[in-house]
């Protein structure tokens, strides 16, 4: 993959220092879709710092560019909540990178991945369609009045019976080489 025509050292990581949850915060509080859906810088910083989410940067020649945060835990698991990248850096691969990412990490544990993606966000909505992702339902009015969330599902099987892939061959999902995960999970 390359990024800007160049080798791309992007690296994704777990989120470490308020620093970088303070970068992620002010994406959210400052673009869209989050300007639209109402999320103040104090919302975003919260979210990104509960530890019962899962939140990973993207991080190239040491500047976060992007993140995602996963839900593992709780009644709605293997769920992509958010996937953000920075203005000069999108339209680049990197949200791709990070939603490869973010399956990799949920299909190590089960057999789908789950996200929404808000009625106006069309661009969005192209990629996840894009990257296999099927509609499974819209939730109207969910956030805020007059918007709709479409909740998307990709599925390597059912939950039923679903057997953990070995670490190591959790990369041959998508066929892709596991090296953006710079560091061990589960």
């Amino acid at each position: 993959m390359t990024i800007d025509g160049s080798s791309s050292d992007l690296a994704i990581r777990r989120l470490k220092i308020p620093d970088e949850a303070d970068v992620c915060a002010g994406l959210m509080s400052g673009s869209e879709p989050w300007k639209t859906l109402r999320r103040t810088y104090e919302e975003a910083f919260m979210m990104l710092t509960d530890p019962a989410r899962e939140v990973y940067v993207a991080v190239l020649g040491g500047e976060v560019v992007g993140f995602t945060v996963l839900r593992m835990e709780g009644v709605f698991v293997g769920y992509i909540q958010t996937v953000g990248v920075l203005p000069g850096w999108r339209n680049r691969g990197i949200g791709t990178r990070l939603i490869d990412f973010a399956e990799r990490r949920i299909f190590q544990r089960f057999p789908n991945v789950f996200l929404c993606v808000s009625s106006f966000n069309e661009e969005a909505r192209r990629l996840y369609e894009r990257l296999g992702y099927d509609e499974v339902g819209e939730l109207r009015d969910f956030i805020v009045p007059g918007h709709s969330e479409i909740l998307m599902r990709k599925s390597i099987g059912p939950l039923s019976g679903y057997k953990k892939p070995a670490t190591s061959d959790v990369h041959l999902l998508r066929g892709q080489p596991s090296s953006d995960i710079t560091e061990p999970v589960d």
